[in-house]
């Protein structure tokens, strides 16, 4: 990188507003050289790793905010993707508009995608099965094919087996799901295909002041697209990434999760 490019890549990140959020809280907080540089060095860490990995497609983590509370350490799932070796790595994943019940699908750097105030500046990812590769490298590409499985209604705790809402986790095994059975054209069939490869989502204990005070003070939590039965016993079952990396190898869809820690402070 260039003198010139990484000073402009510095000051546009300095200066750049931020309206669009997944995996963590929707405080605004100007970036500093500090965060701009801690970013920067875990981009270029996972970007090493993923070249060193030889693979094309990969789930890729960040940790938002802090999940702990709820056993969970990362928060939000985009798909890391090249086309060829030698070009830069893309991220295609899913964010809400803050503020809003809303969300869309966004295709950027690596460099963007860990310049958010994560909660943590570390990362992990899971390398695909070479068929899950080949299968989702064409539909990543194609700015049509990855909305065929996106509902803009976003719901940070969307149900699992419902398609009123979606989250961002979901959105992407939804679109795995999509991309592997043929017969998976929409949202209920993915959801199908799902349950058929064993997924199972996590469920969190959320009591009902919880709940209201979510969804009271927030658009985009909601909760009734839950069962009854399930909600009303404080249980709230959505997609995390936790819950994909494990569940991945365990189908066969992808290799064990690589954790690259914070790299050293310079």
């Amino acid at each position: 990188m260039n003198r010139a490019f990484a000073r402009w890549l510095l000051v546009a990140a300095l200066t750049a507003p931020v309206t669009a959020h997944a995996g963590r809280t929707c405080e605004v907080r100007p970036q500093t050289v500090d965060t701009v540089q801690r970013g920067l060095a875990l981009a270029a860490a996972v970007a090493a790793a993923l070249d060193e990995s030889g693979a094309r497609v990969v789930l890729l983590a960040r940790a938002g905010q802090d999940l702990s509370k709820h056993g969970l350490a990362w928060s939000h799932l985009g798909y890391a993707y090249r086309s060829a070796p030698g070009e830069p790595w893309r991220v295609l994943h899913k964010l809400n508009h803050c503020g809003s019940d809303q969300a869309a699908i966004y295709r950027q750097g690596l460099g963007e995608f860990f310049l958010e105030h994560p909660h943590r500046y570390a990362a992990a990812y899971s390398v695909l099965s070479e068929d899950a590769q080949a299968a989702l490298l064409p539909v990543l590409s194609d700015d049509r094919a990855v909305l065929r499985w996106h509902e803009p209604r976003y719901n940070l705790v969307a149900y699992p087996w419902a398609t009123r809402y979606q989250q961002s986790n979901q959105w992407a095994i939804e679109t795995l799901a999509g991309a592997l059975e043929p017969a998976a054209i929409d949202r209920e069939r993915a959801q199908a295909w799902l349950k058929q490869q064993g997924y199972t989502p996590t469920t969190l204990k959320l009591g009902p002041l919880t709940r209201l005070g979510a969804r009271a003070t927030s658009a985009h939590i909601a909760f009734d697209d839950h069962p009854n039965a399930r909600r009303f016993s404080d249980r709230i079952d959505t997609v995390t990434v936790d819950s994909v990396l494990a569940w991945l190898p365990a189908a066969g869809l992808g290799r064990a999760a690589v954790v690259i820690p914070e790299p050293p402070r310079k």
